[in-house]
C-alpha cells in the first residue's frame, strides 16, 4: 500500500513536469514564430526606407552632392540584404548616417521620411524585444536538457544606427 502512494506521487510529479515541459515548448514555438514575423516587417520597412531615399535622391529637390550620397547608400543597403548579417547593419547604419548628414528637411519629402525612419526604429525595437524574449527562455534548464528548441537557430538581435 505504501508503495502505490510512492508511484502515485511520482506519476503526479512526472505528470506536471510533463505538462510543463509540453507547454514551454509551445511557447518556445510561438516566440520562434514571433521572430520570424518581426524580422520580416523589419526587413518590409528597411526596403520601404531605402526606396523612399533613392525616390527621394532621383527627384530633383536635393542638391547632387546630397542626391549622389543618399543614391549610393540606399543602392548599398538594398544590395547588402543578400549578404551576411553584419555587412546588412552596417550598410543600413551607413544609409541612416546619409540621411541625417544631407538634412533631409525638404517638402513634402520630410514627414515620409522621417515617418519610414521611425517605422524602422519600431519595428527594429519590436524585434530585437521578442529575440530577448526567446533566447532568455531558452537559457531555462528544462529547454536545455531536455532540448526543447529542437533544431532552431539561436536567434540574434539586429544593431544598427537608427537615430535615437
Amino acid at each position: 500500500m505504501e508503495i502505490s502512494w510512492v508511484l502515485l506521487a511520482v506519476g503526479v510529479v512526472l505528470l506536471v513536469i510533463g505538462a510543463y515541459a509540453s507547454w514551454t515548448a509551445g511557447r518556445l514555438d510561438r516566440l520562434h514564430r514571433r521572430v520570424e514575423l518581426a524580422r520580416a516587417a523589419l526587413e518590409t520597412e528597411l526596403a520601404r526606407r531605402s526606396a523612399l531615399v533613392a525616390e527621394l535622391a532621383g527627384s530633383d529637390i536635393l542638391d547632387p552632392a546630397s542626391a549622389l550620397l543618399l543614391l549610393d547608400a540606399a543602392h548599398r543597403a538594398r544590395a547588402a540584404s543578400l549578404q551576411s548579417l553584419e555587412v546588412r547593419e552596417q550598410a543600413e547604419s551607413a544609409l541612416t548616417r546619409a540621411i541625417h548628414a544631407t538634412g533631409t528637411e525638404v517638402e513634402p519629402w520630410a514627414g515620409e521620411l522621417a515617418l519610414a525612419v521611425r517605422r524602422v526604429q519600431l519595428a527594429r525595437r519590436f524585434h530585437n524585444d521578442v529575440v530577448v524574449s526567446t533566447r532568455e527562455l531558452r537559457r531555462r534548464r528544462l529547454v536545455t536538457w531536455f532540448r526543447l528548441a529542437g533544431r532552431a537557430p539561436m536567434p540574434t538581435t539586429i544593431e544598427l544606427e537608427d537615430g535615437r
